[in-house]
């Protein structure tokens, strides 16, 4: 593997969830593998899941961290090509890149969308950069429109939770929220479900569609009882309207999930990336209920990232 953004750049799903599984038997199982080399984890937003997991993927592999708070520790950064840097900008994200190169074998980096032009997010403003200025391996920590590791930790939830012959329905369903959120994890999702061997479907608000490049062909119902109907597993997540980019359309039915919606299923167990908005998106009643796996999904996220970082290390050491 030579970097990691998503789905795409995976080989063979299936053989990377059956890693990342082997991982979770035996974390230490290669402790010598990233021995002399670095990674760079590079946030520019907000994380709890993201940092710990990945770091402590990390070390597990033997690789040492450096962490990088930059939004609050960095020089003010300039994402312009051929800005005049006369005002507040006082390093540009080409030269922090270059100087990431000379420190780091890996680089992992986290950028929000910025929800305030489409054309901007959609074209991966920030993530494009450090894959066109990095010379080492780029890993996704997050980006405009992608969750990736997220996404395989997912993935991995699904596949240690389902022991049937038949392929189980996935129901991925909006939430509301007191701000705008950006399409990321719902986007993410809906694209590694397609490479999933499972029904799969949307359940979103009308004004709600996701982008269809990364839907496809999916089936989306605006009516949320429909889609829960006989689910094996829910995955609630809010977003903000793509087509009226960053809007919040009204939305006058009830869509937090709760234990009552839950009967109408095949005692579907429930996911959420977290952080999560108690009693907003989903009640406590299904947070803290024996439907709930989002602590094991959670978990997961350091399975997801070690068999990540263990991949794009076998790529480097056989140089």
């Amino acid at each position: 593997m030579k970097k990691f953004t998503s789905v795409s750049d995976i080989k063979n799903l299936q053989e990377i969830i059956k890693k990342a599984l082997q991982i979770k038997e035996n974390p230490n199982s290669e402790p010598e593998k990233g021995k002399g080399k670095t990674i760079g984890l590079v946030f520019l937003n907000s994380s709890l899941r993201t940092r710990l997991s990945s770091q402590i993927a990390a070390q597990n592999l033997g690789l040492n961290v450096l962490t990088l708070n930059a939004a609050q520790e960095a020089w003010n950064l300039e994402f312009a090509d051929g800005a005049v840097m006369n005002g507040d900008t006082v390093e540009h994200i080409k030269d922090a890149i270059e100087v990431l190169n000379q420190y780091c074998d890996i680089i992992a980096v986290r950028c929000f969308a910025g929800m305030k032009s489409k054309e901007d997010d959609v074209n991966e403003s920030i993530l494009s950069q450090f894959e066109q200025h990095a010379k080492v391996p780029v890993v996704s920590l997050e980006s405009a429109t992608r969750h990736p590791l997220q996404s395989l930790a997912d993935c991995i939830t699904i596949t240690e939770n389902w022991k049937e012959e038949h392929k189980p329905k996935v129901v991925l369903t909006w939430a509301p929220h007191i701000k705008p959120i950006a399409q990321a994890v719902g986007n993410s999702f809906a694209e590694w479900m397609q490479e999933m061997d499972v029904d799969f479907v949307i359940a979103n608000p009308e004004g709600y569609d996701l982008d269809k490049n990364f839907t496809k062909n999916i089936k989306v119902i605006h009516n949320q009882d429909e889609a829960l109907k006989d689910a094996d597993f829910i995955y609630v997540k809010n977003w903000s309207s793509f087509d009226e980019y960053a809007a919040m359309p009204e939305v006058k039915e009830n869509w937090m999930l709760t234990g009552e919606k839950l009967e109408n299923t095949n005692h579907a167990k429930v996911m959420h990336c977290l952080p999560v908005r108690r009693n907003v998106e989903l009640s406590d009643q299904v947070m803290d209920g024996e439907n709930s796996i989002i602590y094991e999904q959670a978990k997961n996220r350091i399975f997801s990232a070690q068999a990540v970082f263990s991949e794009i290390l076998d790529e480097l050491n056989s140089k």
